[in-house]
């Protein structure tokens, strides 16, 4: 997930602009409000140098009255108004602007993250991708609304204030901004060191993230090996290389702005020293002199602002380059342009030449399956870990495409059908139930979004759930925590049953559903899960082989594939691989 390069700023911006569509009379708007604040800044030093140069000599002096004074107080005054509306405009309407813009990007982000496969999350820390859709977003807002205003504010001033000077001095014009070239090299020199400071700075917040997280999460083992020295130690260390990376970004800014603060003294010193002969040889006069004063402290102060901008520039530049970081991470599950709907099922389900690796691993998990399952069959998926059972079953909802050959339901190749109508025709129970934090009638409804609370209780009743919902503080409307970690076991692999009898699926995947239960929690789970199982056809992944012995058929799967297959009895009187593991599994008992 991290990028090896960092991506220009031009196909970043390139990119970004489309955001602003949306908005864009918002925009146009906002940036008339701030050339219009500009130009009112821009007309003081125009009225200074009027009145100092009607000071200066008799002649002028009588024509500075009263009424000339209070013309020139009036547009002033007006000018103040129409800046304070302007400066309104952009404070609220502009900043909200960038506030829909960092919304909607947050909101394409978690879009795209919902259409990526499982490989993109088992390669990927759940903390670095809380980090680019929170924080890293934050620092769009701001850069997207004062972007454009900065910049096309400097342009105005330096547009308005170089044609003004022009007409007044051109040696001293040209003397004066002489010195802004040699600002901006310098800036466009120190604009990378930013962007790679500021990205290695979010990238450790992400680690930061993820760090909390995992040790949060598993805060019961933490506790339990007393470790949370170790803990601490761990995250001291992500910690100070966070503060590291923030200092680095800091120094660069400290050497810019100083740097800065240099070239602005130089150009306050030549138009001093320069003004100064200018005006002892008559060529310069002192009102404008004291308008040249003005303009370059209005150019430097605007200068100054775009410096402390430039670091607000590159953390919007990098959350926007961390967010086409995530964008550009491909979807490898799609629908094909022409993918319909699965419907009427059956539940016929066919492996044909089924051939399977993981993207970063070359090595076989699956190849050359052929197998076929009738509607409504119940299949046993047994044999040593690491054979492929989770593969295989992983396959049919499309968590992963197969490599080679295809996997039929009901004759159509997964891989023409929609993903939703797919998965909506199969439902999975799993070792590891999750949760969602919520109530327990939130997670039941889960499994079939807008059903009533009827329909809720009744697929409770049927999973066994019911009586020991009842029995919780208060009911359906009991809190689970965060994973449901108030409620056992068997509690939330029951709730998670009630779940897949909600959707009712006619394909069914148990994927070790009762290998983490303890004996009377399997037992109830396992009359669950037979009831749930009546007229699906259903996959069964099982350690447990006591489970299993009333499935219609069972699939010994090794490394080489499936090596046995037939009924329990059928196989315990080949007195081969499963015959075995049976006597193993039992003996153990």
């Amino acid at each position: 997930m991290q990028s090896a390069t960092t991506m220009k700023t031009t196909d970043l911006l390139r990119r970004f602009l489309p955001y602003y569509r949306k908005y864009l009379k918002t925009l146009v708007f906002d940036l008339f409000c701030a050339a219009l604040t500009t130009v009112c800044e821009l007309a003081l030093p125009l009225i200074v140098r009027e009145i100092t140069d009607r000071a200066l000599t008799p002649a002028g002096l009588e024509t500075l009255t009263a009424a000339f004074v209070l013309r020139i107080g009036v547009l002033y005054m007006l000018l103040r108004v129409i800046d304070a509306a302007g400066n309104y405009y952009m404070q609220s309407v502009g900043h909200i602007m960038g506030s829909k813009l960092e919304t909607d990007m947050r909101y394409d982000l978690f879009h795209h993250l919902q259409q990526l496969s499982f490989h993109y999350f088992s390669t990927t820390k759940v903390g670095q991708i809380m980090s680019r859709i929170t924080s890293d977003l934050f620092e769009v807002t701001e850069f997207s609304h004062h972007c454009p205003e900065e910049f096309l504010i400097a342009g105005v001033k330096i547009i308005v204030s170089f044609s003004v000077l022009m007409h007044m001095n051109i040696p001293l014009t040209l003397m004066m901004f002489g010195v802004l070239p040699f600002m901006i090299y310098f800036a466009a020199r120190y604009n990378r060191k930013f962007r790679d400071a500021f990205k290695k700075r979010n990238r450790q917040v992400g680690e930061i993230n993820s760090q909390v997280e995992d040790s949060l999460l598993g805060i019961r083992v933490v506790k339990s090996f007393a470790n949370e020295a170790l803990e601490e130690e761990k995250f001291s260390q992500s910690n100070q290389r966070f503060l590291e990376y923030k200092s680095l970004s800091y120094r660069y800014m400290a050497e810019f702005g100083t740097a800065n603060r240099v070239f602005d003294g130089l150009m306050y010193i030549i138009i001093v020293v320069a003004g100064a002969l200018l005006i002892r040889k008559g060529s310069l006069g002192v009102g404008d002199f004291t308008a040249y004063l003005l303009y370059a402290n209005m150019l430097l102060t605007s200068i100054r602002r775009i410096v402390d901008y430039i670091e607000q520039f590159q953390r919007g530049m990098t959350g926007i380059e961390r967010f086409f970081e995530v964008m550009d991470a491909p979807s490898d599950i799609v629908d094909r342009p022409d993918a319909k709907r699965l419907t009427n099922v059956r539940g016929e389900v066919s492996f044909d030449n089924v051939g399977f690796h993981y993207q970063d691993d070359q090595a076989q998990v699956l190849h050359h399956l052929n197998l076929r399952v009738k509607p409504g069959q119940s299949v046993a998926l047994v044999g040593p870990s690491g054979s492929g059972k989770t593969t295989l079953c992983s396959l049919i909802p499309r968590f992963y495409d197969v490599t080679e050959g295809r996997i039929l339901i009901d004759g159509q190749d997964i891989r023409d059908l929609t993903q939703k109508s797919l998965r909506e025709a199969i439902g999975t129970v799993q070792q590891d139930v999750y949760l969602f934090s919520g109530t327990v009638l939130e997670n039941i409804l889960y499994g079939k979004p807008g059903a009533s609370r009827e329909d809720a209780v009744e697929a409770a009743r049927l999973a066994g759930a019911h009586d020991f919902i009842m029995a919780l503080p208060h009911g359906y409307d009991t809190y689970c925590g965060e994973r449901g970690v108030r409620l056992s076991g068997g509690q939330k692999q029951r709730i998670s049953i009630a779940r897949v009898f909600l959707k009712n699926p006619p394909i069914l995947i148990l994927d070790e559903a009762t290998s983490a239960l303890d004996n009377e929690s399997e037992h109830i789970v396992q009359q669950s899960l037979e009831k749930l199982a009546k007229g699906r056809t259903v996959f069964t992944i099982a350690h447990r082989l006591t489970t299993i012995r009333g499935a219609d058929v069972i699939w010994v799967l090794t490394d080489k594939g499936v090596e046995e297959m037939g009924t329990h009895a059928e196989l315990i009187s080949k007195g081969g691989i499963y015959a075995s593991l049976y006597r193993m599994y039992t003996e153990d008992r």
